[in-house]
């Protein structure tokens, strides 16, 4: 198998979150090992997108323990309810930060991170973990990120848990 997410840079953000959906889907379809599956996800991602920093923590022992990832070296696990990654387990929602500097309790991994969002992985009601992709910049991530990012997920939650 080899699959290319590098995508023709085009201004159009849906266009390319569609154009990555429809590459995506068939790369994790089938697919049952969930660090193989989330290793891949973050690759396609950092590639097709060029994320500062891309990956998954998977709830463990009541905590965010860091999983496959794209980047620089990360915190390795996360309490419920701190920082960006730990309020969106507690909350089960998406969290779009655009200034990171601004979120109370952000977690600093990375003093580069400027902009987050963080997707919680739902399964059964139940947060699996979460995707957590980092930016350099100030105010990276919107409502079309949110709306691809969830689908993004939905996909993984599909494929891994259903």
């Amino acid at each position: 198998m080899e699959a290319n997410f590098q995508q023709e840079h085009t201004d159009n953000k849906e266009k390319r979150y569609m154009t990555f959906l429809e590459q995506f889907a068939p790369l994790i379809e089938g697919e049952t090992h969930a660090i193989s599956v989330l290793a891949n996800t973050c690759a396609a991602l950092k590639e097709a997108f060029g994320f500062f920093w891309v990956g998954f923590y998977l709830v463990e022992n009541n905590k965010l323990i860091l999983g496959p990832f794209q980047g620089s070296v990360a915190c390795y696990s996360i309490r419920k309810g701190r920082g960006v990654c730990g309020t969106a387990w507690e909350k089960k929602q998406t969290l779009v930060v655009p200034d990171v500097d601004q979120f109370p309790g952000h977690i600093a991994c990375s003093s580069l991170s400027r902009s987050e969002i963080v997707v919680p992985i739902i399964a059964g009601n139940e947060v699996k973990g979460v995707l957590d992709i980092d930016s350099d910049q100030l105010n990276t991530f919107d409502d079309t990120d949110k709306k691809y990012l969830e689908e993004v997920v939905r996909l993984l939650v599909k494929t891994l848990y259903n």
